[in-house]
């Protein structure tokens, strides 16, 4: 079953791209979507689908969470999955075309 979030971090491009840089370069398997976007505020919104929740999980057990471990101790800054609540939503439709490249 699809599985797709958003999540609101209080973070800029600067430390997104950290983290990015700590990512493997190849589509992770079961990503449909990844994209990031600023907000007015200047935080980012992440938005994702994945084939599954599992896929999801996987990724970020592996990747995601060493790598913002890693950016954030050089911040200071606790890694708190609670600090940025995860909306889950239903996905109708994901269509998907280019990458856009980040800076």
């Amino acid at each position: 079953m699809t599985y797709a979030y958003i999540r609101d971090v209080p973070a800029d491009e600067t430390i997104y791209r950290q983290i990015r840089d700590r990512l493997p370069t190849e589509t992770p398997k079961g990503l449909s979507c990844h994209v990031v976007v600023k907000l007015p505020a200047g935080n980012l919104r992440y938005i994702d689908v994945w084939e599954t929740e599992a896929d999801w999980d996987r990724f970020r057990d592996e990747w995601v969470d060493p790598a913002v471990d890693a950016v954030l101790a050089g911040y200071g800054i606790p890694h708190d999955h609670d600090a940025t609540p995860l909306e889950t939503f239903e996905v109708l439709e994901s269509w998907v075309g280019s990458s856009i490249p980040v800076g």
